[in-house]
């Protein structure tokens, strides 16, 4: 089964998502395949990224409205094993070159690794993923080469490509992400309890049988 998670790695919810994602999954008898595809929740941040706090606070109005709203994302991490360390993410970074790693990643099979290390790093160490050190430390992590990742990222192979895919899934109509597509049919969208992903992995599973049984047989 094709699932394909549409997300930026500045998202918590959607490292949130990924944990619930895969809770419903344990167990199983499904062979997935998952594809993460790129999404900018901030287009225009600089390639430097900006100073956290006072982007949440002119983003959401106040530090005490900041304040709330991690401490509802904190508490849901809490609950999917995930220890968010808030306070010492320093700047909001730009996404793009996280993303170009995450699609490097997918043409060698590493993908989900590679996505795991990034939130791990961004969310659980503080750490700054616009930063090339950290980003190929994360490659690393995830299982690639860490020569053949240095000069990739040092390079510029993707970028426009990163922009592009996310500008045209927001033109699809995705707003926000997490998004979970599966079988490119049924569309799942924010951090979902494990019981709404199940549901819809019977119905996509349901409905590719449908398909598969209406097809005419393969010649051989």
């Amino acid at each position: 089964m094709h699932v394909a998670i549409v997300s930026d790695t500045i998202c918590p919810w959607c490292y949130i998502g990924k944990r619930r994602f895969e809770r419903a999954n344990a167990g199983r008898p499904v062979d997935l395949a998952v594809e993460w595809r790129p999404y900018q929740l901030n287009p225009d941040m600089p390639a430097e990224g900006v100073e956290r706090l006072p982007y949440l606070v002119a983003k959401f109005g106040s530090e005490e409205r900041v304040a709330e709203i991690f401490t509802t994302i904190e508490q849901a991490g809490e609950a999917e094993g995930i220890q968010f360390v808030f306070d010492q993410i320093g700047r909001t970074p730009n996404t793009v070159d996280s993303h170009r790693l995450i699609e490097f990643a997918g043409q060698r099979g590493a993908q989900d690794g590679v996505v795991e290390a990034l939130f791990r790093r961004y969310f659980e160490q503080g750490e700054d993923i616009s930063d090339h050190g950290v980003l190929t430390a994360a490659g690393v992590d995830g299982g690639l080469d860490e020569a053949e990742l240095r000069r990739y990222l040092d390079g510029s192979d993707g970028v426009e490509e990163i922009k592009r895919e996310s500008e045209a899934a927001s033109r699809a109509g995705i707003s926000g992400v997490p998004c979970f597509i599966f079988e490119r049919r049924y569309a799942v969208t924010g951090a979902q309890t494990p019981d709404v992903f199940e549901r819809v992995f019977e119905l996509a599973a349901a409905a590719k049988f449908e398909t598969s049984a209406e097809s005419p047989p393969a010649s051989i």
